[in-house]
């Protein structure tokens, strides 16, 4: 019997398993497969990891049988309590059969929209998936570099950059990629992809390193709330068409924007800046937070205070600047 791993927020949504939060997901969470052939340090389903079975990030993903599962979210989707479908295949010898095979069970039950991010090698396959019923295609880089990824994953960066690319250039508005804030990279270059991603059409869905007990790195630091800030706003920056040019760094570190401060004010007011980003209707609760503790990514909309919090938080402040006929301009910055 095939077995699906729905995130536990998941399950709940669909009458599975009763659990206690605030927020619940509105997109369907799966995970397929064990044994991964990756050795990605900070991940629990690695090759070489001690962490649980059942976990992924800060997650616990319970099992259902297949049939149930796809079943059970078709109806939740019908009902509005849930937009999208979000498979996570692990990368095994089975990974692309195990692909095809959830893409069809989903569609068969639901128009749900279906986002598939596995370990495809080829823009023909990542093809075949959307002629299947696949509304999006995920090539993860989660590292911002080929140096970082070296050091973190397996080194194969350059060749997902190249496919990432080719698929958004191939198919229009069905790219995305994850990238994972606090791996080792600095700001700028961070940015940097962002932009680069951006410019292709492909989405970004933004998240912050989590350490996890069993795994390679489970001693290693977050990143610095500040940090991932900053990363956010030049991220919803370049979404909403600024160019790379208004961002002022040292040594790696985004010191300033070159936007009015009261412009980028009103940018910022609503707070989607800091929700959860990603493919449309992906708010991953708690994927990256402890319940209580500091919200990287807000699955719901702010608060006024949340967002003056975040804002603050940034440490992206008013300076001001002489510009002609020794007129005074507030700009943003440090």
């Amino acid at each position: 019997m095939s077995l699906w791993k729905l995130s536990a927020g998941t399950a709940c949504v669909v009458g599975k398993k009763q659990i206690k939060t605030d927020v619940l997901p509105t997109t369907a969470y799966i995970m397929l497969g064990a044994g991964c052939r990756n050795n990605c340090r900070f991940c629990a389903q690695s090759r070489d990891s001690a962490a649980r079975a059942d976990m992924l990030s800060r997650v616990t993903w319970p099992e259902l049988p297949a049939t149930e599962a796809a079943q059970a979210i078709g109806v939740a989707f019908q009902a509005g309590r849930l937009k999208r479908a979000c498979l996570q295949v692990v990368h095994n010898e089975e990974s692309w059969q195990t692909s095809v095979s959830a893409v069809a069970s989903l569609t068969q039950t639901s128009a749900i929209p279906v986002c598939v991010s596995s370990a495809i090698d080829t823009v023909e396959q990542a093809r075949e998936l959307v002629c299947r019923g696949a509304d999006r295609i995920c090539i993860a880089l989660d590292a911002a570099t080929q140096e970082i990824s070296s050091q973190v994953k397996d080194g194969q960066w350059e060749r997902r950059w190249g496919l990432l690319n080719q698929v958004a250039g191939e198919m229009p508005g069905r790219a995305s990629t994850h990238l994972i804030v606090g791996l080792g990279e600095n700001e700028e270059e961070m940015i940097n992809t962002i932009h680069q991603c951006v410019r292709q059409g492909i989405a970004v869905g933004l998240f912050a390193f989590t350490p996890v007990r069993g795994t390679a790195w489970a001693d290693r630091q977050p990143p610095a709330v500040s940090q991932y800030r900053r990363v956010q706003i030049a991220h919803f920056l370049l979404k909403t068409g600024y160019s790379p040019t208004v961002f002022q760094y040292r040594d790696g570190v985004l010191t300033g924007i070159n936007i009015p401060a009261h412009e980028l004010k009103n940018i910022l007011v609503d707070g989607i800046a800091f929700e959860t980003s990603g493919c449309p209707d992906c708010n991953r609760p708690y994927y990256n937070e402890r319940p209580g503790g500091i919200m990287y990514n807000y699955p719901r909309r702010l608060t006024g205070t949340e967002v003056e919090q975040a804002i603050a938080e940034s440490g992206i402040m008013p300076i001001q600047v002489v510009g002609r006929g020794d007129r005074t301009n507030e700009m943003a910055g440090c």
